[in-house]
This record gives C-alpha cells, sequence and structure tokens, in this order.
C-alpha cells in the first residue's frame, strides 16, 4: 500500500523557515520523481518544486524559486522542502506527491504527473 505522510507544518512569523518532510512507503521511492505542491484557501493546488530520482535535478515555482530547496534521502524514503524567507502568501497547506512513471525522469509541475498523494501538513505564515 502506497502511503506518503508529511510532517513540520506549523505557525510561524514572516521572515522565518520551516522544514517539511515527506515519508514515503509502500514503493520503491529512489525510482520515482517527488514533488511539492500547495492549497491555499480559495486557490487551486499549485506546483512548489519537484526534485529528480537521485536528486541531482529540481525545478521550481518562480514564486519560491531562491527561497525554497527540495531534497531527498533516499536511504530513508523521505522528501524535504525547506521553505526560508517566508512570507504570509506561502500560507497553505502542503502536500508531496509521487511523479508518474511515465515522466521518465523528468520533472513536471503538472499536477496531473503527479499521483500518490500525502494528507498535506499546514503551513500559517503571520504577517
Amino acid at each position: 500500500q502506497v502511503q506518503l505522510v508529511e510532517s513540520g507544518g506549523a505557525l510561524v512569523q514572516a521572515g522565518g523557515s520551516l522544514r517539511l518532510s515527506c515519508v514515503a512507503s509502500g514503493y520503491t521511492f529512489s525510482s520515482y520523481c517527488m514533488g511539492w505542491f500547495r492549497s491555499a484557501p480559495g486557490k487551486e493546488r499549485e506546483f512548489v518544486g519537484a526534485i529528480s530520482q537521485r536528486g541531482y535535478y529540481t525545478y521550481y515555482a518562480d514564486s519560491v524559486q531562491g527561497r525554497f530547496t527540495i531534497s531527498r534521502d533516499n536511504a530513508k524514503n523521505t522528501v524535504y522542502l525547506q521553505m526560508n524567507s517566508l512570507k504570509p502568501e506561502d500560507t497553505a497547506i502542503y502536500y508531496c506527491a509521487t511523479g508518474a512513471a511515465r515522466l521518465n525522469g523528468g520533472l513536471s509541475g503538472d499536477r496531473n504527473d503527479y499521483n500518490n498523494w500525502g494528507q498535506g501538513t499546514q503551513v500559517t505564515v503571520s504577517s
């Protein structure tokens, strides 16, 4: 049974930092790219960033480029999202997801290219 479990969400002041974690189980984690997405109230789920199978390549949304960093530890079946210089507009529920096999090593910002979503973790940034 495939499962993704996010953690690390919290209430933080603007300018602060958080690190989110996503632990995967039930499949060969190292064989798939991973993505992070977020959903803010009243908005559609949007792409945050993605990382390749071995972590050599990353891809970020313009809104987080230079502030957020994705990494992974395949030995721990875990992907991380380091978030620095947080802004109130970063407030959202953050989800990790497994890239579809058809990506074949490529990275995508399209949510339709991901499956096996986690339950999400709430990040709230106060001004």
